[in-house]
């Protein structure tokens, strides 16, 4: 609170002296987000939108480590291996929620696999407009609606260029990673199977070289060179 005054009045009931900053501030801006989704959707109903609007909430990437933040405390990964910054589950996979009464059933879920780059096709949809041509993303309004002829993607693919550097495939439920390829170019691949091991702890990379061959033809195929990185 000494260190980020403004926020002394938005901690509210996580301001007791048994709990610590940042914790307690994580917490508030948790209740605080969470306030102000509940607003945006009264105003929806005020002004007779909400029947008329898709709300999705989502976030960027996974709890992070920065800024003195600890997401142990609130056990903000569960399962998951790894944090913001790292291609592990922890630091990419993230929930959605999406609500739009009259078409998506409350209360319904899916375990179907997207990434960010899927809402600009998907928005694309509901309004009406034409998908552009070339892009990566996949459009998922069929699987909001309930619908069965939702497009899959034939693999999700990742880079990361702080640290060490990293990139990351998914292929349906196998993951794949490589680290430090900044200092290696050929760094050795790990290899999981999310649908047994969502915690990414048993590395099955020597055990699968068909799959070992698939993902470096796949690392080549979907890096874009660029001077940036």
């Amino acid at each position: 609170r000494k260190k980020f005054p403004q926020f002394k009045n938005k901690i509210g009931k996580y301001s007791g002296p048994t709990v610590k900053n940042p914790a307690a501030m994580f917490a508030g801006m948790m209740t605080k987000l969470d306030e102000g989704v509940g607003q945006i959707l009264e105003i929806l109903k005020e002004l007779e939108l909400d029947h008329d609007t898709l709300v999705m909430l989502s976030s960027d990437n996974g709890p992070h480590r920065e800024g003195g933040h600890m997401p142990d405390f609130f056990n903000s990964n569960g399962p998951l291996k790894g944090h913001k910054r790292d291609l592990y589950e922890g630091g990419i996979r993230v929930p959605l929620v999406a609500r739009w009464p009259g078409k998506i059933k409350p209360g319904t879920g899916t375990n179907h696999v997207s990434a960010h780059w899927d809402i600009f096709p998907t928005l694309c949809e509901v309004t009406g407009k034409a998908i552009p041509q070339n892009i990566d993303g996949i459009s998922f309004l069929p699987v909001l609606l309930g619908k069965n002829n939702q497009r899959e993607h034939k693999y999700l693919y990742w880079e990361f260029h702080e640290r060490s550097g990293a990139r990351a495939i998914r292929l349906g439920n196998w993951k794949v990673i490589q680290r430090n390829i900044k200092k290696n170019p050929n760094p050795p691949i790990e290899i999981y199977d999310l649908s047994s091991d969502l915690g990414e702890t048993k590395n099955l990379g020597e055990e699968k070289p068909e799959l070992v061959k698939n993902a470096l033809k796949i690392f080549k195929e979907a890096h874009s060179p660029s001077p940036i990185w």
